[in-house]
């Protein structure tokens, strides 16, 4: 339990909330305002103190606590669980969109450290949407690649990237490689010499499925964000086609816009 190191600095934010509900200020504002100040500076890193502490601390009913407790948590500052008590909300990865680089390159770059649990690296026959992308001829075969993405030892996102072998067949040798903890992007370019151009995306929210819930270690039916990408050469081929679904609670993308 996370609580304020000395007992005058308590007084003096009760003081201040008396002084504001003098002044024709909410209690419950005062509260949520005091609140966001701990979180923010990091007197509150994990699990707050529950609605009885706080309600003595500040002298107060308990409505007047959860109206600031659900004001913070409107703003996805706080998360309660049940049985458990309420907690901060841990901080979001976010990612730009103005650049074009895999999932361990944007992570290291960040200094965060990357795993992966390979679920499948093989070669099959792709769905009619890859097949389409990729211009291929009927009954041909592709390499799929998925995987489990971790960052910083924490499930974040399951990938599905199919390669395109008609582009550069050097691809194949992919299925052969320990992909667990390789960067799939430094393989192609530094590997095999091949020049990633650009990049179209498709970003939508989904709903978890069962099976992503399982590997992702939060609840089936949450939200994710779910992402489409397809990557060109410096020729305009389609090398990969990729399926990703991320956490919502744990991922946010960034986009930068410039004037025209």
């Amino acid at each position: 339990m996370n609580k304020k190191p000395l007992e005058r600095v308590s007084d003096v934010e009760r003081l201040s909330v008396r002084t504001e509900k003098e002044h024709g200020v909410p209690a419950y504002i005062s509260i949520y305002r005091t609140l966001k100040a701990r979180i923010e500076d990091g007197t509150y890193s994990k699990k707050l103190p529950t609605e009885k502490e706080l309600c003595e601390e500040f002298e107060v009913s308990r409505l007047t606590v959860r109206r600031a407790l659900d004001e913070l948590k409107r703003e996805r500052l706080l998360i309660s669980k049940k049985g458990k008590g309420t907690f901060v909300t841990e901080k979001k990865r976010e990612e730009q969109l103005s650049t074009l680089a895999g999932f361990t390159e944007e992570a290291i770059s960040e200094g965060h450290t990357t795993k992966s649990l390979v679920l499948k690296n093989e070669i099959i026959f792709p769905p009619t949407e890859v097949m389409d992308a990729f211009g291929l001829p009927h009954k041909g075969m592709v390499v799929l690649l998925e995987r489990v993405r971790f960052l910083d030892d924490q499930p974040m996102a399951i990938e599905r990237s199919y390669l395109n072998p008609l582009v550069d067949i050097r691809v194949l040798n992919i299925i052969k490689m320990d992909m667990s903890n390789e960067s799939l992007y430094r393989v192609l370019k530094e590997e095999f010499s091949i020049k990633l151009d650009h990049a179209v995306e498709i970003i939508e929210i989904a709903k978890l499925s069962e099976i992503e819930a399982k590997y992702l270690e939060t609840n089936e039916g949450d939200y994710g964000i779910l992402r489409h990408r397809l990557t060109y050469t410096s020729e305009g081929l389609c090398l990969e086609y990729v399926e990703s679904i991320y956490r919502g609670d744990k991922y946010k993308l960034k986009v930068v816009r410039k004037s025209l």
